[in-house]
């Protein structure tokens, strides 16, 4: 058996190669990953794991004996879900992996920020020692802060920020309200939240709903003087609402580890903005989430492939179609 890697972030497959050895599979590695090289190499494959490069509805249908798609990371807007239910293919993520990793990336962002750390790192590297060129700043205790979007990572920067004293505001319509009972924090309605908070952090994953969330409408919503934090999808965000949202000053700054299109031009002017802190989409990393994220995808991948399945299955309703390509063992 033969499984597809489109594309990785760290130095070694030797992980996966194990894991799925188990399984009597071994790995085909794209070079380029765009989409031509993919439904080339997809043809005779049993399973493609994917990271970023888009899994389409032309890799998935020439990939005539996949029986399933997983992805190295938690959203699977990447995989043509759709497609791939059709045709009988389990489609598997990583649903609790850098959730700490991340928190500490929005916080960090947040932090830099507030007290201006990257602006005066730059300035200094400049030639330039002033303090007063980038006064007033403020302190964070009594600070407000809002999280959009209150799964794993959410609930992961609300147990961060309490150590900062932060006032906390929650909008997630897909929330329970009883279950924040054990939580110092107000569930509001996205509005609310945008016109009382100082900082605004997203943590929702990229749906058609959210696509766009944050949209000139939601940043005249937003509180004067406040700033936005970004580590989920890039697409939330319209950037041109945003980068003029900047550039007006209706918001003080953003911090985004995530852009629309990645990697970007280098003369972004996102990336370019005084304003602006702007990481390359590291947020999931370190060397203890990479080698979870490899392992779980990997033994979930070898799950299927030996007829158990997996913890993860991203469409349950695939395992009800009589076309299912993958044969779990009825004692599992």
């Amino acid at each position: 058996m033969k499984v597809l890697i489109t594309d990785y972030a760290w130095e070694s497959l030797q992980p996966e190669r194990e894991i799925l050895a188990s399984a009597g599979a071994t790995l085909v590695v794209a070079e380029r990953g765009d989409e031509d090289e993919l439904a080339s190499l997809a043809k005779d494959v049993d399973g493609i794991l994917t990271c970023w490069k888009p899994v389409t509805a032309r890799v998935i249908r020439r990939a005539e004996r996949c029986r399933a798609i997983g992805r190295y990371g938690i959203g699977v807007d990447n995989i043509d879900v759709e497609c791939a239910t059709e045709l009988g293919i389990v489609v598997t993520n990583v649903s609790a992996y850098c959730v700490e990793e991340v928190a500490e990336h929005a916080m960090a962002l947040l932090l830099s920020l507030a007290r201006k750390v990257t602006a005066y790192d730059h300035a200094m590297k400049a030639g330039r020692y002033d303090l007063r060129a980038l006064m007033p700043f403020y302190r964070l205790r009594g600070k407000t802060l809002g999280i959009v979007g209150f799964g794993k990572i959410g609930r992961a920067l609300y147990r961060k920020a309490q150590g900062f004293e932060f006032k906390v505001l929650i909008c997630d319509p897909n929330l329970d309200p009883t279950s924040l009972r054990d939580y110092q924090a107000d569930c509001v309605r996205f509005t609310e939240l945008l016109e009382r908070s100082d900082f605004v952090s997203i943590h929702v994953p990229l749906t058609p709903e959210t696509r766009g969330l944050f949209n000139a409408e939601a940043f005249r919503r937003m509180k004067p003087g406040s700033y936005l934090i970004n580590t989920c999808r890039g697409a939330v965000i319209d950037e041109a609402a945003l980068l003029e949202a900047l550039n007006a000053g209706r918001i003080a700054g953003a911090g985004l580890d995530v852009l629309a299109s990645e990697p970007p031009s280098l003369q972004d002017p996102l990336g370019l903005h005084p304003r602006a802190i702007v990481t390359p989409h590291a947020a999931f990393y370190s060397a203890e989430s990479v080698l979870e994220l490899q392992t779980t995808a990997a033994r979930q991948m070898a799950e299927v492939l030996s007829g158990r399945r997996p913890s993860n299955i991203v469409n349950p309703e695939v395992l009800r179609r009589s076309n299912l390509r993958a044969r779990f063992r009825s004692s599992v």
